[in-house]
């Protein structure tokens, strides 16, 4: 499992979240990019940042292709400010309010021009499992297409946007995001990733609101099981 950050345009010291590892097993992904949205949630409640994520499902076709990428990510921020709300506004009354449905270019321009507004908090978009998206052998597949989205809005360097996305290491998905990447972090490197990785989990469970009504073997057992799933065991 890869983790991408990116950034796109200045970066400005405030960091996108504490270290974060995403593992290998689907159900850790989930408790770890949970713990990403928390971070980027409390910036966002304090008036730091703005947020929309969305999960890549191979299950659902609203969650496996662009299109659902972009509206997702429309919808979420709409709420994030006036201005927002402004230009989706004027978005769906250009598509005769909702009788016309907007193209995949016309939902990209729409986002874009949320993401060029100046003087907002910064813009923190989340791609989960973005390996889920499907590869088939066509012209251009959802994979294709959602992997040059978020190559075109990293590349055009949009001063208050921050990009993060989490895969598997696929072959395609590395051709295209490892030369814009700010930082990666990947659980198949060997060294003292294991170190890493049992380092993180504890830091997580011991900073749970409920974990004092942990005892301290379950808490040990947790860490232990999560550590060897996160190896493929």
């Amino acid at each position: 499992m890869l983790f991408f950050r990116f950034r796109s345009g200045c970066w400005k010291k405030r960091v996108l979240v504490r270290e974060n590892f995403i593992f290998p097993s689907r159900e850790l992904i989930v408790f770890v990019s949970s713990t990403i949205i928390e971070d980027v949630c409390a910036m966002q409640k304090a008036g730091f940042a703005s947020l929309a994520f969305f999960y890549c499902d191979f299950r659902e076709d609203r969650k496996k292709e662009l299109r659902g990428l972009l509206s997702s990510f429309l919808v979420q921020l709409c709420h994030e400010s006036d201005s927002y709300f402004d230009i989706l506004s004027k978005f769906y009354s250009e598509h005769g309010k909702g009788s016309r449905s907007p193209s995949d270019d016309a939902l990209a321009g729409c986002l874009k021009n949320l993401l060029h507004l100046p003087g907002l908090a910064p813009v923190y978009l989340i791609v989960d499992a973005l390996d889920e998206c499907p590869n088939a052998s066509v012209v251009r597949s959802p994979r294709a297409e959602t992997l040059s989205f978020i190559e075109e809005l990293v590349t055009t360097q949009i001063l208050n946007l921050r990009v993060c996305v989490t895969s598997r290491p696929e072959l395609d998905i590395n051709d295209v995001l490892s030369p814009i990447i700010f930082r990666s972090v990947s659980l198949h490197d060997e060294g003292g990733q294991n170190r890493d990785i049992e380092d993180y989990i504890k830091s997580v469970i011991n900073t749970r609101p409920k974990k004092g009504r942990w005892k301290e073997e379950h808490r040990k057992l947790a860490v232990d099981v999560l550590v060897k799933k996160s190896n493929g065991m």
